[in-house]
């Protein structure tokens, strides 16, 4: 775990995160039983716990300067993809953490009651039966589909006033962009730097038009 712990901190020093000890702990628990979960319940393609750091935690965390509001969701978050790192990293923000199997929510339920994370909500739902009372501010998605895809299965999500779609990209996705509904426009694109990571990432940021 030291060596682990030692590689993360070398990480977040090549960015301008700001993470205390206690995230750091947090995180790495949550590496560390992602790793374990995974041996028997296939979570991740993700085998190394190095490459975690690299690919799940880093590549999660480097959004949070970028999270406009106080209520967020997960959508497709897998095993907590983004939403268990962003959580750590904003214990003032809420994130609902939406998936429709059930082994990968009962994980998410595990760690945040090991890890005593108390802002998450994890749902078993697919996302067009999921109807909260609440709406949110952003609806994140890292993996989950197209854009097009994405705005269309999710519309019913974000705030009526100023909510936002958050997209996690390789490459700015000009394809999809140019198949975006007429409802929904792009309202900004963040190039992101990840930490040792190959390839390009990009955050996509898409409203409904006024």
């Amino acid at each position: 775990m030291d060596t682990l712990a030692a590689r993360l901190a070398q990480l977040i020093a090549q960015t301008d995160l700001k993470v205390s000890e206690h995230q750091m702990t947090l995180l790495l628990g949550y590496v560390e039983r992602l790793n374990k979960w995974n041996k028997a319940y296939n979570l991740t393609s993700v085998r190394d716990p190095e490459d975690m750091l690299v690919k799940h935690i880093m590549d999660s965390i480097v959004v949070s300067p970028h999270l406009p509001g106080e209520h967020f969701i997960d959508v497709g978050t897998g095993p907590g993809l983004p939403g268990i790192p962003l959580a750590i990293m904003n214990p003032d923000k809420c994130f609902t953490l939406l998936d429709s199997l059930g082994k990968r929510i009962r994980f998410i339920k595990q760690v945040a009651y090991e890890l005593n994370i108390h802002n998450v909500i994890p749902v078993q739902s697919r996302v067009e039966d999921f109807q909260p009372e609440d709406k949110f501010d952003g609806v994140l998605s890292r993996a989950f589909a197209s854009m097009v895809d994405m705005v269309n299965w999710c519309h019913h999500l974000p705030k009526a006033d100023g909510g936002v779609f958050l997209a996690l990209k390789g490459q700015i996705p000009h394809d999809e962009i140019d198949m975006l509904p007429e409802w929904c426009l792009v309202t900004d694109i963040q190039s992101l730097a990840v930490p040792e990571l190959e390839g390009e990432r990009h955050l996509v940021i898409l409203s409904r038009k006024e």
